[in-house]
Formats: structure tokens, sequence, C-alpha cells
């Protein structure tokens, strides 16, 4: 049985219809997993604020009651004037580094890294460069598996 040329086109276009439908497949995976990890990454960070919104207000109810009483007890010695500023610049010095501080922490979160390291093992297949086989002078061959298939002059 000869192999033909409307044989070969057959078959090169059906290598290439399913490369594309495994490329396809592909493209809509990695876009299901991303859509899971934002839902996942969302619902995370939406729990830990609602827990923060809770006990905000308790927080600085008996923060302003904590630094009324210092500022009191440091009133003997330095003065209504000076113990309400040093326990302010102490405030202030303190919610800087918290801020800085989770400010940090929100640069160095990775979102969605199970998406990334999937999408790059995927561009790293995709990109590989296989060696392909040395074919003789006037011979057809199929680059990638290696195989050489001579053809007649006529095409038969």
């Amino acid at each position: 049985m000869h192999v033909g040329s409307e044989q070969t086109d057959r078959g090169v276009a059906a290598l290439v219809g399913r490369m594309a439908d495994g490329f396809s497949r592909l493209v809509t995976q990695h876009l299901q997993l991303a859509r899971l990890e934002i839902a996942e990454d969302a619902k995370a960070v939406g729990l830990d604020v609602a827990s923060i919104a809770v006990f905000v207000p308790f927080l600085l109810v008996g923060y302003a009651f904590v630094c009324g009483a210092l500022a009191a007890l440091l009133a003997t010695w330095l003065g209504w004037a000076g113990a309400l500023a040093l326990v302010g610049g102490v405030n202030l010095a303190g919610g800087c580094f918290g801020i800085l501080r989770a400010v940090k922490r929100m640069k160095s979160r990775q979102m969605m890294d199970d998406s990334a390291s999937e999408l790059s093992r995927s561009m790293a297949a995709l990109t590989s460069a296989r060696p392909q086989a040395v074919a003789a002078p006037g011979v057809n061959s199929l680059k990638d598996t290696g195989k050489v298939f001579k053809e007649s002059r006529d095409g038969r």
C-alpha cells in the first residue's frame, strides 16, 4: 500500500487537529484552576477581614482606656502635656510599624501560585526543543518520530 500525498495530508491535518484540541483542553483546564484558586483566595481573605472587623471596636475601646490610664500615671512625672505626647508618640510608632509589616506581608503573599506553577510547567513542555531526525536528501520524513518514509517520484 502506497502512502499518497492525500493520505499524508489527512494524517497531518488529523495530528494538527488533535494538537489544537489538546491545547484547547489545556487552556480550559488552566482557566478552571485559576477560577477555583481565585474563589478560594477570596473566601480566605473575606473570612480574615470579617474576623478583624468584628474585634476592632473592642480593641479600640480597650486601647483608649489603657492609653488614658497610662497618661494619667505619667502625668505625675511629666505633666499632662508631656504624658499625652509620650503616649501618642509611642502609639504612632507602633501603628506605623504594624502597617508596614502588614503591607510587606501582603506583598509577599503569592496569589494563584498553583496556577502560575502549572502554567510554567505547561509552557516549559510546549517550548522544549526535541532532537529531530536527520533525513537523507530527497526523502520525506516525519520529524519528532524518527521514522523515515520513502515516497516514489509520482507520489503513489
